[in-house]
């Protein structure tokens, strides 16, 4: 089959699609023919040794795929032809991909591919980070920093879901259009030094703060916090981790709170089905349209990986493997 494989960490510009041995599925397993795999800036990050944890050589990154199941191991419980969405800890740009059962939901059948792959993780990130580690209420102001990728637009959507009144920062006008047609309520331009006494001056309180961005732009955003506001710690798009400073939680009440949607189903696992559960609803409803960057083709995986790391990319970027009829039927 054909798949990324990377043999030793290296940049973005030497990465190559070759071949790779079809996977077979074990214990409680399902091997998927994979037709979509959403990536995330962690993955960038990972290919490059670049990530505070590193997969052992070689491997094949990619963690949210979505496609058909093509074979089932022992007591996994799903079908051949079942179409599924599935999380896998790496292993999912190639043509096929092996997934515990126990990750792996079958997809609404008007829900596509390439939209089942763009949610796996953002979108269950942000909803797990608003509802049940910030406990956002209706009529909350929630500020979104890099609100116009993959994690920001979904924080966005769900934001709104919840009855949030949404400020999408970003640093150019028109990454600020787009988190605005998006669905947030307005834009901060969060590149000029005085963005946060603007809101002061307006009169706007920030309860929560969703911040994959991290940086000096996060350090200044948790001083940006109303009364017992809430800081979601979700990454550091920007490569640099700051240092929260202490009297600020203490004068404001506030929290720092860290989110690791990693970590959710093994210690949470009725969080994670009620999420799964909530997710396929708003799709199903047509609540929810994930905001997608173009699609790539797996050839050009190298260059959706540079388009997330120069900050190029808008919405949630999403690799096509293979053209499966998106209304393939079980």
């Amino acid at each position: 089959m054909r798949a990324l494989v990377v043999g030793e960490y290296a940049p973005l510009d030497r990465l190559e699609i070759s071949d790779a041995p079809v996977p077979e599925p074990g214990e409680g397993e399902v091997l998927i023919r994979v037709a979509a795999v959403g990536l995330g800036f962690v993955d960038g990050l990972k290919v490059q040794g670049k990530y505070q944890t590193k997969d052992p050589l070689p491997f094949v990154p990619g963690s949210e795929i979505a496609g058909v199941v093509e074979a089932v191991g022992p007591g996994a419980g799903l079908r051949t032809g079942d179409r599924v969405t599935a999380n896998v800890s790496r292993g999912g740009l190639a043509e096929y991909a092996v997934a515990p059962a126990a990750a792996t939901e079958v997809l609404p059948d008007a829900v596509s591919f390439a939209v089942a792959a763009a949610v796996r993780v953002n979108y269950l990130t942000a909803l797990f980070a608003l509802r049940h580690r910030a406990e956002a209420r209706p009529g909350e102001t929630l500020l979104v920093l890099g609100a116009a990728g993959g994690t920001g637009t979904a924080a966005i959507a769900v934001g709104r879901l919840l009855g949030l009144r949404v400020l999408a920062g970003a640093s150019t006008e028109d990454k600020r259009q787009y988190a605005v047609r998006a669905g947030a309520d307005e834009a901060v331009d969060t590149a000029d030094p005085g963005w946060r006494a603007a809101l002061k001056e307006r009169g706007l309180d920030v309860d929560v703060i969703f911040d994959p961005v991290g940086g000096a732009l996060g350090e200044e955003a948790f001083r940006a916090l109303a009364w017992r506001g809430r800081h979601l710690v979700i990454g550091f798009a920007s490569g640099d981790i700051p240092s929260a400073r202490y009297n600020i939680a203490l004068l404001k009440g506030a929290s720092l709170v860290g989110v690791d949607i990693a970590q959710v189903q093994r210690r949470e696992p009725e969080t994670w089905q009620q999420m799964n559960a909530q997710i396929a609803t708003w799709l199903a409803s047509g609540e929810l349209n994930p905001a997608i960057d173009d699609l790539v083709d797996l050839d050009d995986v190298g260059e959706a990986f540079r388009r997330m790391a120069e900050r190029r990319a808008v919405g949630k970027v999403v690799v096509r493997v293979a053209d499966i009829d998106a209304t393939h039927r079980k």
